[in-house]
Order: C-alpha cells, then structure tokens, then sequence
C-alpha cells in the first residue's frame, strides 16, 4: 500500500514537472509583471481594443501560474500528509493524502490541457455543428443525443451556449444543430470532438427491435476574433427569409424571422432560426460563414486543415471517430485513443467527456498516460 502511494505522487510530481516547464512559469510570472506595468500607463485605456487585449492576456497568465503555484502547495501537502501516515500508522491521515492526490490528478489534466492549447484560436470560443449522416430516421434522432451530450458538457464545465439552429426533424430528432460555445479553452476543448460519431442500438423506430447502426458528423469551428479580416462582397451572399419552425417564443411561424445564408462563390449555406428578430439571426449566420470561409482559405493557402478540424470523411462506416454502442453491451470507445468506458449515460446524458478529451490532447502531442 505505502509504495503504491509514494509511486502514484511521485508520477504526480512528474507530471507537474512537466507542466511546470510547458508553461513557462518563470516566463509567465515575468509576463504578469510587464502586463501590470504596461496597464498602469497612462493612455493605456486610449486604444480600448488593445486595452481588451492586453488585460486578456494578463488574465490568462496568472491563471496559470496562481493555478501551477496551487497544484504545487497541494504537492507538497499530499507527500507530508504521506509521510506522516508512514510514519505514524495514521489510517485518517493516509486517506487526506490520497485524497489530495486525486484533487490533484484532475488539477493536472486541466493544467496540462491548458499547456497544450498553442493553437490562434484554442483559447477563444467554438461554433459546433452536428449534422446527421448514414442511418435515415436513426441518424436525425442521434443528431439531437450528440446535441444534448454538448449541451450537457457545456453546462459542466459552466460554458455558455447559444443555440443558432436546431430545428426538428419531421418524425424524429433534428435535421442539424449548430451553436455557439463560449468560455474558457471552448475551442481548443472541443476541437476534439471534430468528426464521424457511431452509434449501435436497438432501434426505436423498429416494430421487430432490430440492432441498428447510424452516424452523425460533428464540425467544430472557431469563433473568429473582430480583428480577424474575413472579405465577403455582399453580391456574393443571398439572404433567404423564411418562417422558423419548433420552439422560439411568440411569433414563430407567423413571422419570416428565419435566415438562411448562401454564398454564391463557395455554395456554403447556413442556416439560422433560434435568435428572436431576423437580424440576430443573420448576425449569428453570417459569423458561422466567416469562421466557414476562413477556414476553407486556410486549407487554400496552406493546406494544414488537420489543424483546425481534422480530414474530412464521409459521415459512414470505418470514418469514426468514436463508437457508442449501447446493445448488445454498453460501451463508449475512442477510436484514437482507446479510451473507453461502459458508463454510456454518464457520457450521453450527463455530457462526461472529460477523459475523452483530455485523452484525444494527450494523444496529439504524443503523450501517453
């Protein structure tokens, strides 16, 4: 038991270590004190913009280190609080430390999340959109669980969503959802989630119960900051109005509240319905198209579309990125990392995806466990 404990914190000090030296602590502390300095200026608040930018930035720096400075107190307490149950057979103060090091193994899958997150956009925020794919009926009613499990996720890491479009399928399920997500590391989070979902289930729209497999594909795309230059003639884009339909409030159905977005030069087209007046609607619209083309001129310019969304597959079979299988047995696998677990309602209902994400980052940057 006692050296089972001292290996379990001594691979916590390990990893912390490596955080330590991912973020740069000393550089970062050195960072906080010129942001302090810079924003005690006179004339700092004169270029608000900058200004914005500038404490944005001095925020996220000590965050991390007041977070590394707190992983490393609790550290220590957990390796004395050790110590001390060695010592002295103290059965209360052997559970206080395992119990520090479990707070403290969660502290760093954020930390380390946080190291990782290199990327323009990981630390802003993320348009997600889920669409159905192979399995008909089946699909559209998957399309609208994935929506709920991101609904869920967001909800437990206290992000905010706005749900752009999300309108009902005819029978079952959605046709489509997107939404946008907004809090801390959203993009760089659920840049993971990017691709072809699998699920196996007895089907609910089987008279005979028949097993039935079905896709849905998840395209996650960042929020592009104002001063981010996105051209877009307005010849070149065609508004449709057009009557929103599920729930909005008074005045849907009865008013053409409803935008849908085609961009000529490119065919893409969004949609959205969820906003209260057209303008917001077409204001939400025309984001997601500035985050669709910025992309699609990226993947032109500099053929790297792995790095904000993954390769593009068919939304079918052997393009997976995640299987949910819930009959014959229940499992929730990642096929690129091979995290799995059987507790399917704990992801699907409660939006537990934690360890698939933090597991998918580590994989990336060719981590291990």
């Amino acid at each position: 038991m006692a050296d089972s404990e001292t290996v379990d914190i001594d691979a916590l000090a390990a990893r912390l270590e490596q955080v330590v030296s991912y973020l740069h602590v000393d550089e970062r502390r050195e960072e906080v004190a010129r942001l302090e300095d810079e924003s005690a200026r006179p004339g700092f608040w004169g270029d608000a913009e900058a200004a914005r930018e500038t404490m944005e930035r001095l925020t996220r720096a000590k965050e991390d280190v007041a977070s590394v400075e707190a992983a490393l107190a609790k550290l220590d307490d957990a390796r004395t609080a050790f110590e001390l149950a060695t010592e002295t057979g103290d059965e209360d103060m052997l559970l206080e430390s395992q119990t520090l090091a479990q707070e403290l193994s969660a502290e760093l899958t954020e930390l380390e999340l946080n190291s990782w997150f290199t990327g323009e956009f990981d630390h802003g925020d993320a348009i997600v959109t889920v669409t159905p794919g192979q399995g008909g009926l089946e699909a559209q009613d998957w399309c609208e669980m994935l929506f709920k499990m991101y609904l869920a996720y967001a909800a437990r890491r206290g992000w905010k969503v706005d749900v752009g479009d999300a309108p009902a399928a005819e029978v079952i399920g959605i046709d489509r959802a997107t939404f946008t997500v907004s809090g801390k590391n959203a993009y760089g989070m659920l840049r993971s989630e990017q691709g072809v979902h699998r699920l196996v289930r007895i089907s609910p729209t089987d008279a005979k119960k028949r097993r039935q497999t079905t896709f849905a594909g998840v395209e996650v795309l960042p929020v592009l900051p104002d001063n981010v230059d996105v051209e877009i003639a307005p010849d070149d884009v065609r508004v449709d109005v057009y009557h929103a339909s599920g729930h909005g409030g008074q005045g849907v159905n009865t008013t053409d509240s409803a935008v849908r977005l085609t961009h000529l030069p490119t065919g893409i087209v969004v949609t959205c319905q969820n906003e209260r007046s057209q303008l917001q609607n077409k204001a939400f619209a025309m984001n997601v198209l500035r985050s669709k083309l910025f992309e699609l001129e990226r993947e032109k310019r500099e053929a790297e579309l792995d790095e904000l969304r993954g390769p593009k597959h068919d939304i079918s079979w052997g393009n997976q990125i995640r299987n949910y299988v819930l009959y014959p047995f229940q499992l929730v696998k990642d096929t690129r990392t091979g995290v799995e677990t059987g507790n399917t309602d704990a992801v699907l209902r409660e939006g537990d995806l934690d360890q698939f994400v933090a597991a998918y980052h580590r994989w990336n940057v060719g981590g291990s466990e």
